[in-house]
């Protein structure tokens, strides 16, 4: 196989290929990248061109989708016949628009996600995501196995990966900055970030046990208080803002999170379970007041 781009994931994908003993063709604009992955028995190709055309299987890993086409738009038809597998990070829409540009070549594509870090590539803590024609995935599914125990098939629709990337980012970052913001009102008293971590990893670990029941009510779209109405927890943002605004925290983002939840009122979920906020969060924002 091949694998274009030598950043520092492009790297620890290569080098898993490598550690399974599959031949593997290299190529980055930086040569010098390839020097560690070559003594480790990589073929290091002269060109873009020439790294594709060594192999039926091209791994595309760079910067943006830009980057891709800048790579691959010059090569003409040499992508006929081949697999290409593109694991750059974007969005649904060009993952879609590459695919229709990858058949126009005969190329198949499929669009990857990567939920790992570089050092994860290649054990069972990697997991990364494809969607494309399942042909495709089926033919190569032994070889990119090597890239991580959680390889997974999502579905022809190559927009689906970014499309569970982006939402596993925003998930991230809501947790961590609930976190943040909780270490920092924390230590307003004194309190340092590490004694709060325990605490604070039972608490994600108890939303986390909601998230099943909370999708079940999103897919039946119902949304019974079980626990706690939103009325209820309105008044719990509104300890936390008043909170954060006597220690001198930030406050800006659980007003946020309370505007928010006031139009869930306003639209009438007040007795409801807090998962009725996904109606909220399925508004275009140009509707909004």
């Amino acid at each position: 196989m091949t694998v274009i781009g030598l950043g520092l994931m492009g790297q620890a994908l290569a080098g898993a290929f490598l550690r399974d003993g599959y031949p593997t063709t290299v190529w980055n604009r930086t040569a010098a990248k390839a020097e560690q992955l070559v003594a480790q028995g990589a073929r290091l190709a002269d060109s873009a061109g020439d790294a594709v055309a060594a192999s039926p299987l091209v791994v595309v890993c760079v910067s943006d989708y830009g980057a891709v086409h800048e790579l691959l738009d010059p090569l003409g038809e040499v992508l006929d016949g081949r697999v290409l597998v593109n694991l750059t990070s974007g969005t649904s829409r060009v993952a879609r628009e590459t695919a229709e540009w990858a058949a126009r070549r005969g190329a198949a594509y499929l669009d990857g996600a990567i939920m790992a870090i570089p050092p994860a590539i290649g054990t069972a803590d990697a997991v990364i995501l494809y969607s494309g024609p399942r042909s495709a995935f089926d033919l190569y599914e032994p070889v990119l196995r090597s890239l991580g125990a959680g390889t997974t098939y999502l579905d022809g629709d190559h927009g689906l990966s970014s499309l569970y990337d982006v939402a596993v980012l925003s998930l991230m970052w809501n947790i961590l900055n609930g976190f943040l913001q909780g270490a920092a009102l924390l230590g307003a008293a004194g309190v340092d970030a590490a004694t709060f971590a325990p605490i604070a990893k039972m608490g994600i670990g108890t939303v986390a046990d909601w998230v099943s029941g909370y999708a079940q009510q999103i897919d039946d779209g119902t949304y019974p208080a079980l626990d706690s109405t939103i009325d209820t927890h309105l008044a719990a943002m509104e300890h936390l803002i008043h909170e954060s605004e006597f220690l001198g925290v930030d406050a800006e983002l659980p007003r946020f999170v309370k505007a928010l939840t006031d139009r869930a009122v306003a639209d009438g979920h007040s007795g409801n379970g807090y998962a009725a906020m996904i109606e909220q969060f399925r508004k275009p924002s140009g509707v909004r007041p």
